[in-house]
């Protein structure tokens, strides 16, 4: 999982509450296990018209928007359905951050787990940010060791999890975390094995 602690670019606005899952990647995009690749889905329905032809005025098919890494939502942002291909279509188009007053809570968790930063502000301050992304001056900071989003003058402190905070700062994910204890667990199996070596006995496997 890739690293993250500081990143700048310009910030999407989608001022819209509520977006859901099938919003985010729509449910015939599901037939792959594959992280990649999905980023041409993310918005299906809101990119592209009932002929695959993009919708201009949509704010990530503008030129100027077409690399943000950063997007701002309003209320309750991946709700719906529990799908990971939604953070999954949202890494791999390069959003790595969301800002917004609420996020659905299994939503929330999976983004941790794919390098993408879900960041809780105020409504108000919300309100200001998305403004700001509209604005000529567009281009936010967000700092996670500082917990800061810093867009112009103005400085937004945010609270994280420490140890998800850890998670992706050091890159991560739940199969990075095993690793870390991979001496611990070569010892324990070298235990076992001397404690109960029928239980690693190949033959003995394949007969049961």
């Amino acid at each position: 999982m890739e690293k993250f602690t500081t990143l700048t670019s310009v910030a999407a606005a989608l001022p819209l509450v509520n977006i859901d899952t099938d919003m985010i990647i729509p449910k015939q995009f599901l037939k792959t296990i594959q992280r990649t690749g999905l980023g041409k889905a993310l918005f299906f329905e809101m990119r592209f018209d009932l002929n695959e032809k993009k919708i201009e005025d949509f704010v990530l098919n503008k030129p100027e928007f077409s690399n943000a890494q950063i997007l701002i939502a309003r209320d309750n942002f991946g709700c719906g359905s529990s799908r990971e291909h939604a953070p999954w279509a949202l890494a791999d188009f390069g959003i790595h951050a969301i800002i917004a007053p609420s996020f659905a809570d299994i939503f929330y968790n999976n983004c941790f787990k794919n390098s993408i930063l879900p960041i809780v502000l105020p409504s108000k301050q919300v309100e200001e940010l998305l403004d700001f992304a509209k604005s000529a001056e567009n281009k936010m900071t967000i700092d996670l060791p500082k917990q800061e989003v810093r867009a112009g003058s103005k400085i937004y402190q945010f609270e994280v999890d420490p140890f998800r905070k850890h998670c992706l700062i050091e890159g991560l994910d739940d199969i990075g975390l095993t690793l870390q204890k991979s001496s611990q667990i070569s010892a324990f199996e070298i235990k076992a094995k001397g404690l109960a070596p029928w239980l690693f006995n190949s033959s003995t496997q394949q007969n049961s």
